[in-house]
């Protein structure tokens, strides 16, 4: 007897360390939860005691400590906590046996495979019903009815719940297939999406290549050839030929830049930092050397540039200003040949600000022809970083393109108030900034289903899964608790009314 004893004691106490370990190692809301269900399971235990008069007060007061007990037991211990239900329901306690259905459905929950929840739940509903007849037995004056709902207590008390629980228990590892399958099919469309735009931008490059690859290569060599014999017959155009020549040949460099771009990607991504083609893109140097080309071709062209330089900025931003300055003069010599133009660029506070103004041309001229695409173009572009454009006409005639971008855009898309322009005639910074990049995959509950996972593989066939999305465990389970809530209501209707079954 004594080593009996010895041996119980023994598994108490490791049962109490390892609990005790468990508790550690919870999430603290799992911890507060725990607690406030074992608080809630003592009131309604010791409920009783304080409504209806007991005949046996401790034997309640007992039964509301094997509850508060049962309730974290059900976590490690669920079929032991199954069969620890069985005196609860032979017990005197109306309150320990409102609490019974509660623990069951949670236990049953995480009993696998669902034949052992069975199983335990059988041999509880034997003993339950036993133990009740029995204990009616002792008492006097007991009627056949009495028996009866006795020995088919258990029913509603620990069969209907354990079918709630097994059903909610099935519907878990479901729900995860279900999200599981979502995530492999949102990755499969993503794949499927960059797949298609990558055969596009590979076929739009070779159009363009086969196309205007072999124009300009013609118009080089003929420059070229014009170059030599002008230098030859009139040497005052020489300087008008090299640079037909010299635009031939840069704009053969930013075709190949940009069929690059469409077969690798955008060229702010970083390709840019460490070639020769974009590092210098958009500084002061860049921006003085289209001015110096723009006077070449005859025009009255100025600069005024105020701050540091840009070449700290993003790629991106650089392009970006690149690309404005020198639509805005080709824009000028287009529609205004002859009439001055003036650039501003102003550096302070991490933005950029851009001012491209011509005058009225100083003859009269036809305007050439134009779709604006060239300026819807640069107001995409600069809405993508998250900056502000502005193009239109003069109240005296001319032209104004202005910009305001940052020297380094957000990777996202943040709320940016408005921002005092850093020179005179810059726009100010947009209140609602369009949306920058791309759409990501939605965030889950606790990030872990923040994108696809990793190495995912095919799911389960489809009708797998067509029960959940039909009937909905969750649906089958209320029903199946329903009558124990009648059951469970009729009993404390008779307990307040001063009877007893």
């Amino acid at each position: 007897m004594t080593r009996i004893l010895r041996r119980v004691r023994r598994a108490v106490q490791r049962e109490a360390v390892e609990c005790l370990a468990a508790v550690r190692a919870a999430p603290p809301r799992t911890v507060v939860a725990e607690s406030l269900t074992c608080l809630v399971a003592a009131v309604v235990g010791l409920l009783p005691l304080l409504i209806v008069e007991q005949e046996q007060p401790v034997l309640v007061a007992l039964a509301a400590l094997w509850v508060v007990l049962l309730v974290p037991a059900r976590r490690r211990r669920p079929v032991a906590t199954v069969l620890g239900t069985v005196p609860l329901i032979a017990g005197p306690s109306l309150g320990a046996m409102l609490m019974v259905p509660l623990i069951v459905g949670s236990a049953t929950r995480r009993i696998h495979p669902a034949r052992r929840a069975w199983y335990a739940v059988g041999a509880a509903c034997a003993l339950g019903g036993a133990l009740t007849v029995v204990v009616a037995l002792f008492e006097p004056d007991v009627s056949a009815l009495e028996l009866a709902v006795g020995a088919t207590a258990a029913v509603p008390l620990l069969a209907l719940p354990a079918l709630a629980g097994t059903l909610l228990g099935r519907r878990r590892p479901l729900v995860s297939l279900l999200r599981e399958r979502n995530a492999y099919l949102e990755q499969a469309r993503s794949l499927s999406a960059a797949a298609a735009r990558t055969e596009e931008r590979n076929r739009i490059a070779g159009e363009m290549h086969d196309l205007l690859g072999h124009r300009l290569s013609l118009i080089s060599v003929h420059a070229g050839a014009l170059e030599l014999a002008v230098q030859r017959q009139a040497a005052p155009l020489a300087e008008q030929a090299e640079l037909l020549r010299t635009t031939a040949g840069s704009a053969m460099d930013e075709l190949r830049e940009i069929l690059g771009v469409l077969r690798h990607g955008d060229v702010g991504d970083g390709a840019g930092e460490h070639d020769g083609g974009e590092g210098g893109r958009g500084t002061r140097e860049d921006i003085t050397a289209l001015v110096a080309e723009t006077r070449r071709a005859g025009v009255e062209a100025g600069l005024d540039w105020s701050g540091p330089d840009t070449a700290d900025a993003a790629p991106r931003t650089r392009q970006a200003v690149h690309r404005v300055v020198r639509e805005a003069l080709t824009n000028a010599l287009k529609h205004a040949p002859g009439a001055p133009v003036r650039v501003e660029v102003g550096v302070a506070d991490g933005r950029i600000g851009l001012v491209v103004t011509n005058g009225a041309p100083g003859v009269k001229h036809r305007p050439g022809a134009g779709n604006r695409s060239g300026l819807a173009g640069l107001e995409e572009r600069i809405s993508l970083l998250d900056g502000s454009f502005a193009a239109g006409p003069l109240a005296g005639g001319g032209f104004r393109v202005t910009a305001l971008l940052p020297a380094r855009p957000p990777g996202a898309t943040p709320s940016v108030p408005p921002v005092a322009p850093a020179f005179p005639g810059a726009p100010a910074a947009p209140v609602a900034p369009a949306v920058s990049g791309r759409p990501a995959l939605p965030a889950t509950r606790a990030g872990k289903r923040a994108g696809p996972p990793s190495g995912a593989h095919d799911p389960l066939s489809a009708e797998a899964l067509t029960w959940p999305r039909v009937l909905g465990a969750g649906c089958a389970a209320a029903l199946a608790i329903l009558p124990t809530v009648v059951f469970l209501i009729v009993l404390v209707v008779l307990a307040l009314s001063g009877q007893q079954l």
